[in-house]
């Protein structure tokens, strides 16, 4: 088996660029992972940051929505292995139709969040989760050392030791990362920059019926490897 391309696989929901949010909070992030190259930043008025600094921390995976985290291909699992997986698994899945996104507050990062009921949403992250758990490898020791920085609940930690992140299952919360972290002084008018330009563009009803399989480089950037249908 020759080495993998990628270093650690994931799933994301990635959406397509030629929806003009997307091209937007694409450009906003500085990273296309479709085109495998950096794009230049908008320019957004009122900003307390440059975007490059706001966005620094989330740039490299791209705009996207984590599904199933970034793992290493289990021994004797190949790239080609897990492309056959990720197709075998969207075949069984339905799309997933919410009401709308909304540039929404997560703790100290900004970020779109679904608006409705999110139970199918829910039930289709936690489904990709297990589905393709038989390609990822174990979590080493220092891997579970730095994830349990983060001050892990109980459930959180139970989870990461049985699918190799705390955020998923009951845990999980659909989100689309466009800051890093950053205090209420700084975070309020970037939130309020961004509502401004988004808002006239963001889905109304907003559709997921694809997902996308990605691989982390050896600079750390992700890029899109294939996209597959819901078609369950």
């Amino acid at each position: 088996m020759t080495d993998p391309v990628f270093r650690r696989h994931a799933l994301y929901f990635l959406p397509r660029t030629t929806e003009p949010w997307v091209r937007f909070a694409t450009d906003w992030l500085g990273w296309d992972a479709e085109a495998g190259a950096e794009v230049a930043h908008p320019d957004v008025p009122g900003l307390p940051l440059p975007v490059a600094q706001i966005t620094e921390r989330p740039r490299k995976y791209g705009l996207h929505a984590t599904i199933k985290a970034p793992f290493r291909l289990a021994p004797g699992v190949s790239e080609e292995d897990l492309k056959t997986a990720a197709a075998a698994l969207c075949s069984t899945l339905k799309p997933v139709m919410l009401d709308a996104l909304a540039v929404t507050r997560l703790g100290r990062f900004l970020a779109l969040r679904p608006v409705g009921d999110e139970t199918a949403l829910n039930a289709l992250a936690g489904a990709c989760v297990e589905g393709l758990d038989p390609c990822r490898d174990a979590l080493t020791e220092a891997e579970l050392a730095k994830r349990r920085a983060s001050r892990l609940t109980p459930a959180q930690d139970a989870l990461l030791l049985q699918w190799g992140y705390p955020y998923v299952m009951d845990e999980f919360h659909f989100h689309i990362t466009l800051s890093g972290p950053y205090p209420q002084d700084i975070q309020a008018p970037v939130a309020d920059a961004l509502e401004a330009r988004l808002h006239p563009m963001l889905p109304r009803p907003f559709v997921i019926d694809e997902l996308a399989l990605a691989g982390e480089a050896d600079d750390g950037r992700f890029h899109l490897v294939h996209r597959y249908a819901l078609s369950g």
